[in-house]
């Protein structure tokens, strides 16, 4: 389902104990505390050149450091708020990936086998991490809450998966990255580590046209199989469906940026 025109397009991310919403101007952070009160903050998103955002491929990878750049200004704005990374285990989950990645990056398997090995065992630890967290409850609800909001009705009744989730850029991501690493591989000892970062960003900027196309062209069968792997992980590891003090703290997150871009709410 596609964004009706009368609404605004909204964003979000899962923190720890709250969530973040954004629209392509404005951004509101709402937490639930230790107190079992609920503290926001919220602003103004840095404002990116038009020609950044508008150019193919480099909008996606500008998207992504936006996103990156403003963590720390919610944390500052909002020091209740913890983030994504400080789930427990997560650290320690993401760490073991790492170290499985440079074992495998060092045997004498194709690199096309170890590049998909790798790039599909990464994502098991840190989904064993979020699963059934607060983090994913709070995943759940920021679903339900923008999902309500675009479908005109309870929020409540909505399914904790959505459609533009970036869930469903894994399927596309982990490809571009394959091929990328592959093709790394290839190159001498020296110039590897400089192309991994190359590969990396254009994995991103290639993921981001490839959901970009699948939003628009949902009905398409290979958009349907791009984003299959995106909600099997939602359904089964990054969400579960939230508690009504979970749905609080997402309504209060959503209908403070519709306040700040004067959208009803």
């Amino acid at each position: 389902m596609s964004v009706p025109a009368d609404k605004l397009r909204l964003g979000g991310m899962a923190l720890r104990n709250g969530i973040l919403v954004h629209s392509f101007d404005h951004w509101a952070a709402a937490v639930r505390t230790p107190e079992g009160t609920i503290a926001m903050a919220s602003g103004r998103k840095p404002e990116l050149p038009a020609a950044l955002v508008g150019t193919p491929f480099l909008r996606g990878v500008a998207r992504m450091a936006e996103a990156v750049y403003l963590l720390p200004i919610v944390r500052r704005r909002l020091p209740e708020a913890r983030l994504p990374i400080e789930t427990p285990g997560l650290g320690a989950a993401l760490a073991g990936s790492a170290l499985l990645t440079a074992v495998l990056r060092r045997s004498k398997l194709p690199a096309v086998v170890v590049e998909s090995v790798t790039a599909g065992v990464s994502l098991v630890p840190a989904l064993a991490a979020i699963r059934g967290s607060q983090l994913a409850g709070y995943h759940g609800a920021e679903h339900k809450a923008i999902g309500g909001y675009e479908q005109d009705t309870d929020d409540v009744d909505v399914a904790k998966e959505h459609e533009r989730c970036g869930s469903h850029m894994v399927g596309p991501l982990i490809a571009a990255s394959v091929v990328g690493n592959a093709l790394v591989s290839r190159m001498p000892a020296e110039h590897k580590r400089p192309a991994r970062i190359v590969a990396s960003l254009a994995s991103i900027a290639v993921a981001t046209e490839a959901f970009a196309w699948m939003t628009r062209h949902r009905s398409h069968p290979l958009s349907r199989a791009l984003a299959t792997p995106g909600f099997h992980l939602q359904r089964l590891a990054a969400t579960r469906e939230p508690t009504a003090d979970e749905l609080e703290v997402a309504r209060s997150a959503l209908h403070e940026v519709l306040r700040l871009e004067g959208a009803p709410a």
